[in-house]
């Protein structure tokens, strides 16, 4: 019997089919010819559409073209593009000390937000802290699940938990996308899965409502939820790499 603790989560019904499946989508998409050449502005654009999905998820949507413009000045909107923006410069350290990056990226979401006391401080309820602590015993090397299993177990628990007062959705999205890059599956962080996730927003609150109660039924409506996200980032990717290809032309 396996000692990892998210080992059992690939034999829930149709999860390790959906799993391969999104996975060779986002393949598909990161040999996409647009990237050779128009890398840097591909994740550009990817990260602009993130941090716009992620600030409507949290409840402050904003037209993407304002937001480009610079027009928009909500603090969780900016916020959300603090986050974006920084998550490469993250990646390296997410395995290695995953308490001090989810106090990073809540500083980064939350400014603007919250009291400036706050910032960076998850709750200190004993149950909650447990939780966290295990959760990053996991991204430290705790398991050897796939990055898509990680990445959505890593958003389904701090959702759930929500650790930090203000925009907390923010630092659980982008915990998710830091699981993805550091994991070598999008090392450029060009999945914009925040978009996958507003694409399908009642089921994305249904899903992590049962993810949160336990229940194996629920945990696998949260991973089949989080695989056709990914597979929507995907489409998201080669959309955005399509486009730009045919401006250059």
């Amino acid at each position: 019997m396996s000692s990892d603790p998210l080992a059992p989560l690939l034999e829930l019904a149709e999860v390790r089919d959906a799993v391969d499946a999104a996975r060779d989508r986002v393949d598909t998409a990161l040999r996409h010819r647009a990237l050779r050449r128009q890398g840097g502005q591909v994740a550009a654009e990817a990260n602009l559409r993130a941090a716009v999905a992620s600030a409507a998820l949290e409840g402050h949507p904003h037209e993407r073209e304002a937001v480009r413009d610079g027009t928009v000045t909500d603090p969780v909107m900016q916020g959300a593009l603090r986050v974006a923006g920084a998550l490469l410069d993250l990646a390296d350290r997410w395995p290695k000390a995953p308490r001090q990056v989810l106090a990073r990226l809540h500083v980064l979401a939350a400014t603007g937000s919250v009291a400036a006391d706050d910032l960076g401080r998850p709750s200190a309820d004993p149950a909650g802290a447990a939780r966290l602590d295990t959760l990053a015993g996991l991204v430290a090397g705790g398991t050897k699940a796939p990055p898509l299993i990680l990445a959505a177990v890593v958003h389904g628990e701090l959702l759930a938990l929500r650790p930090f007062a203000g925009p907390s959705g923010l630092v659980a999205r982008a915990a998710a996308r830091l699981t993805l890059i550091s994991s070598g599956l999008d090392t450029r962080g060009l999945l914009a899965v925040e978009v996958g996730h507003l694409a399908r927003e009642p089921e994305y609150v249904g899903a992590a409502g049962a993810f949160a109660s336990g229940t194996r039924d629920g945990v696998r409506s949260w991973l089949r939820h989080y695989t056709a996200a990914v597979t929507t980032a995907a489409d998201e990717l080669v959309q955005i790499s399509d486009t730009l290809l045919s401006t250059r032309q």
